[in-house]
């Protein structure tokens, strides 16, 4: 009997055999258990349905048979963290998905749910098991099913490191996080072939569905990786800012970096000159602890920042304009991606770090055509829906609509903060003294002074708008502090909101302007 088990171990360690396993490193790709003891703690893994096989007898697939079928899953920890894995092997069938590799991904994921745990899945398959027909697409549908019922309830994490076609992309899309890694994988759902066939376009797969395609064009991936290794430190680091599921707290991390730090650096950081870029993620690092910023989507709308960081070991979600990119505006692809984000946050616990440096709204004819009212709407819904506690650093600029949807006072969030050189106005000042005082500057073009008008008329609303005091005397700031303080006010007000309690409407769920 002894035997028989080490002999069926053998075997199903074994996937597709030595050959296949050769060719998957030859690709630079690792086999599906290899992947799985670089993800999780030495020897911490456990397997479940090692000995499954399908159940097609259609094609003579009976004749061939592999123990797992194609896919390895089960639990184990990440830095002593439990979490439930699964890892497709493209050895076996090409990593392709049946009933029975179908099957063993949906008992994993109940697993998850059931014991709220994080859920990882390692996907390197070719899509459906074509010999299976629709028993391979039911038992992807059961997948999809299941990603939205853990939805918001245990944080769901695709790392893509292989091919990844047709109804096999709908998982991943629905999942937290994507990882991808660069040269060696894909996601479109239907190939450079089919694309040829039907609409005569040539184009290659990394063109149409590699890493940077989706990292840069599509914003499907959230981060790229160089290699599969540091693909999986990635992922380690990562879950050490998540909880484990909606009910709990991310784990904090001891850090010596003073409560009290001063963020002097900051008012170098800053232009003296409004309209001047800067880099906001150097802002960010200078206040968080020890500089350890993880950004998320870095490459996709370079005009909104969001990422993990700590505050006094808390970890916490940081959103920020980046006057580096569009003067920070927000657009279209901006406005989705932080949603995203906040919902995110929201949804785990997480509260909501929010820099402000934002101009207005990306104008323009390609913008408004494709929607930037629905786009924009969602993070404006996102912000409003959001019961973290919610901490808003406005830095320099905050106009118009921008302005309250960027976690203002009137959209609930618990503390906002201005720096003193903030401008918090309905528009900036060159367009303003267009419409408050068009006399004058009419005038003063018949007269041939309107430069100096104007400096004079621009420096006037200044003086009189675009500060934070008028909106600190309506209560819309709550405190304009000296950005040396802003380490030091964000922890404080984390520790006074930690027993934070809201409850919105009783309702089924609301209507997102998808």
């Amino acid at each position: 009997m002894q035997n028989e088990l080490t002999r069926r171990n053998q075997l199903a360690e074994l996937g597709g055999g030595e050959e296949r396993i050769q060719k998957q490193h030859q690709a630079g790709k690792l086999t599906a258990r290899e992947r799985i003891n670089l993800l999780l703690d030495s020897a911490s893994f456990v397997e479940l349905d090692k000995f499954v096989t399908h159940r097609c007898t259609d094609f003579e697939m009976q004749k061939h048979q592999f123990l797992g079928d194609g896919v390895v899953t089960g639990y184990g920890t990440i830095q002593d963290r439990k979490v439930c894995v699964f890892s497709q092997d493209f050895t076996v069938f090409g990593g392709s998905l049946s009933g029975a590799h179908a099957s063993k991904i949906c008992k994993v994921m109940d697993l998850a749910l059931k014991t709220g745990v994080p859920l990882i899945g390692l996907n390197d398959s070719g899509g459906a098991r074509i010999q299976e027909g629709v028993e391979s697409l039911g038992g992807y549908a059961e997948i999809f099913w299941r990603n939205v019922q853990a939805s918001g309830v245990i944080p769901q994490i695709s790392m893509i490191l292989g091919p990844c076609a047709g109804g096999a992309v709908y998982s991943p899309a629905m999942t937290d996080f994507i990882a991808m890694v660069d040269s060696t994988s894909y996601m479109f759902v239907t190939g450079p072939d089919v694309i040829k066939t039907v609409t005569h376009e040539e184009v290659t797969k990394e063109d149409l569905g590699g890493a940077d395609a989706h990292a840069e064009k599509s914003g499907v991936c959230q981060i790229v990786y160089p290699d599969e290794r540091a693909a999986f430190e990635g992922v380690r680091r990562l879950m050490s800012f998540l909880p484990a599921n909606n009910l709990d707290s991310a784990p904090r991390k001891e850090t010596a970096d003073p409560i009290d730090r001063s963020n002097q650096r900051i008012l170098e950081i800053l232009p003296d000159v409004s309209s001047k870029p800067y880099d906001i993620r150097l802002i960010i690092e200078e206040v968080i602890d020890d500089g350890d910023f993880l950004e998320i989507h870095k490459a996709y709308a370079p005009n909104i920042v969001v990422g993990f960081a700590r505050l006094n070991g808390q970890s916490v979600g940081v959103v920020a304009n980046q006057p580096a990119h569009l003067a920070g505006c927000l657009d279209i692809a901006a406005s989705t991606k932080a949603a995203r984000f906040v919902r995110f946050c929201d949804a785990f616990n997480i509260p909501l770090i929010t820099f402000v440096d934002v101009p207005g709204f990306l104008p323009g004819t390609k913008q408004e055509h494709g929607g930037i009212i629905r786009h924009g709407a969602k993070l404006l819904y996102a912000y409003s829906e959001a019961t973290v506690p919610k901490l808003t650093v406005i830095t320099r600029k905050a106009y118009g609509g921008a302005y309250d949807v960027m976690a203002s006072k009137h959209i609930r969030a618990d503390l906002n903060l201005a720096y003193p050189n903030a401008e918090i106005a309905v528009m900036g000042p060159d367009g303003a003294i267009n419409i408050l005082y068009r006399k004058e500057v009419t005038e003063a073009e018949k007269t041939g002074t309107l430069d100096q008008v104007r400096s004079n008329l621009i420096q006037h609303y200044k003086d009189t708008f675009a500060n934070p005091y008028k909106a600190a005397e309506l209560g819309y700031i709550d405190e304009v502090i000296d950005p040396a303080q802003t380490r030091t006010r964000l922890i404080q007000a984390l520790h006074l909101l930690a027993g934070k309690r809201e409850r919105g409407p009783s309702r089924k769920h609301g209507n997102i302007p998808l």
